[in-house]
């Protein structure tokens, strides 16, 4: 039994033996099936982004990101909390998930048109 482990470890069967076979099969299930079975933090690419371009500055110690606000659906009423995870969220495609909002104000664009400046940083 530990001689073949050892040799299981060591890989020292020829190919196209039984063994050799065994190996490849468990390395193969370990490639397909572990994505459905641990979680390793990879997110699909959404489908649904912002309808206008999302414009990033970079600033002193982090970045400016203004994008429309009809990009972003923030609730009459909410929270800082709220507010904060919603613009990160709307924010997230262009600057990644690994970024904190650190202060937000609304502005007009050149064409009058309402905008969220966020200041944020990785």
């Amino acid at each position: 039994m530990n001689k073949t482990l050892k040799s299981y470890f060591y890989w020292t069967y020829p190919r196209g033996s039984f063994h050799y076979d065994v190996m490849v099969t468990l390395i193969l299930v370990f490639i397909f099936v572990t994505p459905w079975v641990w979680d390793y933090g990879a997110k699909p690419s959404r489908m649904a982004g912002p309808q206008h371009p999302i414009q990033v500055v970079s600033s002193g110690h982090g970045m400016i990101v203004s994008l429309h606000a009809s990009d972003v659906a923030i609730p009459e009423g909410a929270g800082v909390q709220e507010t904060r995870k919603l613009l990160r969220k709307a924010i997230e495609p262009v600057t990644g998930d690994a970024v904190s909002v650190d202060r937000w104000e609304t502005a007009t664009d050149s064409d009058g048109k309402l905008v969220w400046k966020i200041w944020a940083h990785r």
